[in-house]
């Protein structure tokens, strides 16, 4: 041993200690590549590029990768009470958690040898082209969140061309929402009152401002448990108790725009003063029946689409009442909890509308945070997919810029999982790349 240490070192000089013959080969001989010597300057210049820390909102928003990514940030910079309304969910929010391990017990079938040199997201969906498979959601009170709310969405929207979508609880108006985004295609989401003449005069004014579309939601007869919000004392507006103040002490950006902005309110509302549950219980119509269904139908001259569709049977059925296309969804995981998962619903409905021959439109919702889930979605037969959380994360992590984050990450992300499936087009997606590991 000691003699090959010897030859080690006569033969390689320093690199040689602690090596033996047969770590450099019958000959002794050691490769140049291998022999220790002094680095030179010029070898480490190009190594050294240290980078001046990025601390602006663009640099943050940079570093986010994913739609997690974002979410970190929203925790961090939002106070918890309206990050709770956002992040969370009804009762002890099993569905949300079901909805999003949905996506993850998949198995991706991938095809090899195709040329995916050019990767095409763009779609159909009622009508109208849009750029990327995916629009926002409608989602309420959405300054809330952070003050740019719906200005930020529908601009961000309109930029990636795709379809926005305006909750009748949003905090900005129509009028104000197609004056923000002119050249967007914004849709207005609809919750019928008891009150009919309040719902039609809505109509009226989401037809005049230029929505193409109209989307009733139908799971909310009366509200879900949603229970952070019922700890943290969420109220409309929100109130200022020691708490809350305690909160917002190391979160000052967010209530320095909350107090020097126009105050909170439902724009399509009454000014109102209490939780979001009391006021669905007091204004929405538990009486709604598939005979409004057929008045709306009546009255809207636009495409129709009905949100909160949660069975095959229910889905027929409004297809049959004459509706555009439906939305699977469970509201988030924020109403009934245990709801079904609407992506382990998906091939089902799309068998049967298939079956009738029906070419209504199938949208899907609830769970997505990546361009994968979206990409797993259109595979097992949906024909749009619509977020909501995932925006709202990117939107309290940096307010317009920060949307434009997260449409730019789930873009990203359906591109290179479309061409690692092998595919080109939204066209070229099939229940084969796509097998559930367990429902």
């Amino acid at each position: 041993m000691e003699l090959e240490r010897l030859r080690a070192l006569v033969t390689g000089g320093a690199a040689g200690i602690g090596a033996t013959t047969s770590d450099v080969g019958q000959s002794g001989v050691v490769p140049a590549a291998l022999k220790r010597r002094v680095p030179k300057y010029a070898d480490l210049a190009p190594l050294m590029q240290f980078k001046k820390p990025g601390f602006s909102k663009a640099a943050r928003l940079q570093r986010a990768n994913t739609i997690w990514d974002l979410r970190e940030i929203a925790k961090r910079r939002t106070p918890k009470a309206p990050f709770d309304y956002t992040d969370g969910g009804a009762e002890a929010e099993i569905t949300l958690r079901r909805a999003r391990q949905a996506f993850s017990d998949i198995e991706f079938r991938p095809g090899i040898l195709r040329d995916v040199s050019s990767v095409d997201l763009s779609t159909e969906v009622l009508g109208k082209p849009s750029r990327l498979p995916v629009g926002i959601a409608p989602t309420g009170f959405t300054r809330m969140m952070q003050s740019e709310g719906e200005y930020a969405g529908s601009q961000a929207a309109a930029a990636a061309g795709i379809p926005y979508t305006l909750s009748t609880m949003g905090t900005a108006s129509i009028e104000d929402v197609a004056a923000a985004a002119p050249h967007g295609r914004n849709w207005f989401q609809l919750y019928l009152w008891t009150d009919r003449d309040r719902s039609l005069e809505l109509i009226n004014r989401a037809a005049a401002a230029g929505n193409d579309t109209l989307m009733v939601t139908v799971d909310t007869a009366v509200a879900g448990a949603r229970l952070r919000d019922v700890r943290n004392g969420m109220t409309i507006p929100p109130a200022l108790t020691l708490k809350t103040v305690l909160d917002a002490s190391y979160r000052p950006a967010w209530w320095f725009n909350f107090l020097t902005h126009e105050p909170l309110t439902f724009a399509s509302l009454s000014r109102y003063t209490g939780t979001v549950a009391d006021l669905i219980n007091s204004m929405f119509d538990p009486t709604l029946t598939f005979d409004d269904l057929d008045w709306l139908r009546e009255t809207w001259k636009g495409k129709l689409v009905v949100k909160g569709i949660q069975t095959v049977e229910d889905a027929r059925k409004v297809v049959d009442h004459g509706t555009d296309g439906i939305v699977l969804s469970n509201h988030g995981g924020r109403q009934l909890d245990r709801a079904p998962v609407p992506f382990h619903l998906l091939p089902e409905v799309s068998a049967a509308l298939k079956a009738d021959h029906s070419d209504a439109a199938i949208i899907l919702d609830t769970g997505i945070m990546s361009g994968a889930d979206i990409i797993a979605a259109l595979a097992l037969g949906a024909d749009f997919t619509l977020i909501g959380r995932a925006y709202l994360y990117g939107l309290m992590a940096g307010g317009r810029a920060g949307v434009d984050r997260a449409l730019q990450i789930l873009e990203k992300d359906m591109a290179r999982t479309m061409a690692l499936l092998g595919v080109n087009r939204i066209s070229e997606l099939t229940p084969d790349h796509v097998r559930i590991l367990r429902a």
